[in-house]
């Protein structure tokens, strides 16, 4: 038999915020609750994430398409760069995520790939390394040349 979580995810929410407010905690789904939750965080890392892939990308581009560059470009850059401070500033301990080597590298070889895709460069134009910081990556006055 489906549980509401697995037939209708909105009203099993509403019963268990209800269930929270009047203290019945022995009546909560605790499984799919505690699974919520840890969610709730995980949207927050994609987020940034893909915001700091997007930053990513367009400084790649920049850097391997000079003859291409554009406000759009520009605009992407300063966007991400807004949108990165915005999510550290309200949950400060995506600071660390972002700081984590392995998170950095990871969105910088799906910027590396998204830049192949979309400039059709080989690949290999773009190497396995990037050779920037992140917090040069994140200075409002950096551009790569």
């Amino acid at each position: 038999m489906k549980t509401n979580y697995e037939k209708d995810f909105v009203a099993w929410s509403d019963e268990q915020a209800m269930l929270l407010e009047q203290e019945r905690f022995d009546e909560l789904d605790l499984i799919h609750l505690i699974e919520e939750v840890r969610d709730l965080g995980r949207r927050e890392r994609d987020a940034i994430e893909s915001q700091l892939e997007r930053l990513l990308l367009h400084l790649l581009k920049w850097q391997y398409q000079p003859q291409l560059k554009g406000s759009s470009w520009d605009i992407s850059i300063k966007d991400a760069r807004r949108q990165i401070k915005k999510l550290c500033r309200k949950y400060p301990v995506l600071v660390k995520h972002i700081q984590n080597e392995n998170t950095f590298y990871e969105c910088y070889l799906n910027a590396r790939e998204a830049a192949a895709d979309e400039t059709g460069l080989p690949i290999a134009t773009f190497p396995l390394e990037y050779q920037y910081s992140l917090s040069s990556v994140l200075d409002p006055e950096f551009l790569p040349q």
